[in-house]
């Protein structure tokens, strides 16, 4: 892969930056993690039967997932060549889309579609184009788990400029598509004594 829309796209993708992530992450399945979605599930009141990650990495979030629901369609789309080398050695995954969520064609809807800590990495100018994937490809839930802020700013990352940027994307997508619904949120700290995340805060979002 080499044609990218954005430079965004192009950070993400690179063999050295993706090594360098996947060198820092836990590549186990951590209890905080799933504690994390257990919390998230259980505010789902109708049937889930299939998952759908954008921007996986290495499958961390979904390796949670599953860790508790089992017998789930998996599915996972990732950019980086590195991390889809690891997302297929785990046979909890049922189909791996590889390439940018801004181009990948979706074929069929998922009952519980989600993001964790990757639109604070999209360029702003393509977020509708997320959101409209992310939208067409749920038939039940959306999880945003970002970092929140009211406004729209951007934040050096690790002495990148214009890499990660914070806003209420789980509002922007509530005012885009009016048939969407808040069904809960909830902020978790990096300092929580028992489940530390890393200040994310989620927002699960259902279709009336």
């Amino acid at each position: 892969m080499s044609n990218y829309k954005t430079e965004e796209e192009a950070f993400w993708a690179s063999q050295e930056w993706a090594s360098d992530y996947i060198d820092r992450v836990n590549k186990n399945v951590s209890f905080d993690n799933v504690k994390f979605f257990s919390d998230i599930f259980s505010r789902c009141t109708k049937k889930i039967n299939s998952v759908l990650e954008f921007g996986s990495n290495i499958g961390i979030n979904l390796a949670a997932i599953n860790k508790v629901f089992k017998n789930l369609d998996i599915s996972a789309i990732e950019i980086s060549d590195v991390a889809v080398k690891e997302l297929e050695k785990k046979d909890f995954i049922n189909k791996i889309y590889h390439g940018s969520m801004l181009d990948v064609n979706i074929e069929e809807q998922r009952d519980f579609v989600f993001t964790k800590v990757v639109l604070i990495h999209i360029n702003p100018d393509f977020l509708d184009t997320v959101y409209e994937k992310l939208y067409n490809s749920s038939s039940k839930y959306i999880l945003i788990a970002e970092y929140y802020n009211p406004t729209p700013v951007t934040v050096v990352y690790r002495g990148n400029k214009d890499k990660l940027y914070k806003r209420d994307f789980a509002g922007e997508m509530l005012d885009k598509y009016p048939d969407l619904e808040l069904v809960d949120y909830k902020f978790n700290y990096h300092r929580d004594s028992h489940f530390p995340q890393d200040d994310v805060t989620w927002f699960l979002l259902q279709k009336k």
